[in-house]
């Protein structure tokens, strides 16, 4: 019975003891694993969400740590193996859902994280150059129509986000997303952007953050938002769902707060507080607008919304042949 006792003695003290120390979370500096390249979108989103974020986590530090590659798995990777202790999380983006929902060798399923929330939308837009003939989505369409295979589009990728963006434009307009445009690849937004102004490409539909400093100058002409809602500084723009775009209208570029599986409630309730108070933050909007971005800050089921973007982009790779 007395070692029993001691067992259970133990044991109470034990949890006692790590649910003080997640009360206290946190206690040193938090790192936000942004898994590409400086100066990305997520490299932006998760400087923001640093810079903000703070303050509303007792002033300590947190620093972001860029962890590239592999599609953004790298860096998903690292976290989702990691410590479930709140010191290392993962800005995640879109990449997380859709590079597992077209690659079955995936190192890192959508699901492998613990869902802290949303933090903002990341418009894509469908652009083409000031001298394009092209001045509406409809009329784009029309042009593909009459000359299918003709008119040539840049992308990251034929499976990236990308690259998803004008297959499923071409898929809601009856046109075969393999054959209707054809696919010339650049990496990175910067590239991409280039080959438009450079007449190397008829079309794009990118993230919104490489092409608006162009836009705003008059050298390309923005034809639709691939976003949930128009875009304060394209108030005159539609968006894919309001043309009526089913697919194109699902898709839109994001991100959002994610930590290792089996993170206390503790944390997780932590961050969803911060998060709250985050969407609020002067600081934390200008920020988004400044990236072209519309912040969702904590109003996402995010665990909700990660699956339904995994099984769109895996219905999309199905339905196109990538995976079968």
């Amino acid at each position: 019975m007395k070692s029993l006792m001691k067992t259970v003695l133990a044991a109470a003290v034990v949890a006692l003891a790590a649910g003080t120390a997640h009360a206290d979370y946190p206690e040193k500096a938090v790192t936000i694993v942004a898994p590409y390249g400086a100066g990305g979108a997520s490299d932006l989103a998760a400087r923001a969400l640093a810079e903000t974020s703070r303050e509303y986590l007792g002033d300590q530090p947190v620093v972001v740590v860029n962890k590239p590659g592999n599609g953004g798995m790298n860096g998903a990777r690292f976290v989702s193996e990691g410590t479930p202790d709140g010191y290392t999380l993962l800005l995640a983006r879109v990449g997380m859902a859709l590079y597992p929902a077209v690659q079955e060798s995936s190192p890192v399923g959508w699901d492998d994280y613990t869902f802290l929330g949303s933090l903002e939308a990341t418009p894509m837009i469908l652009a083409v150059a000031e001298n394009s003939p092209y001045k509406t989505a409809e009329e784009l369409v029309e042009g593909l129509k009459a000359n299918p295979g003709a008119l040539t589009y840049g992308a990251s990728g034929a499976t990236a986000i990308d690259g998803f963006t004008v297959q499923a434009l071409l898929a809601d307009n009856e046109l075969d997303p393999l054959t209707a445009a054809t696919l010339v690849p650049y990496k990175g937004g910067g590239a991409l952007a280039t080959a438009l102004l450079g007449g190397h490409v008829d079309f794009l539909a990118i993230a919104a953050g490489s092409l608006m400093p162009h836009i705003e100058s008059g050298k390309m002409r923005a034809l639709m938002v691939y976003a949930p809602s128009r875009m304060d500084t394209l108030p005159d723009v539609p968006t894919a769902a309001e043309l009526g775009f089913e697919k194109a209208g699902q898709i839109t570029g994001w991100s959002a707060l994610y930590g290792p599986k089996d993170l206390p409630e503790e944390i997780v309730t932590r961050w969803q507080e911060t998060l709250a108070k985050v969407a609020e933050d002067e600081k934390w909007l200008e920020l988004a607008e400044r990236r072209g971005s519309i912040s969702t800050a904590g109003k996402e089921d995010m665990a909700a919304y990660a699956k339904s973007q995994y099984e769109l982009f895996n219905g999309l790779a199905r339905e196109f042949g990538y995976i079968k």
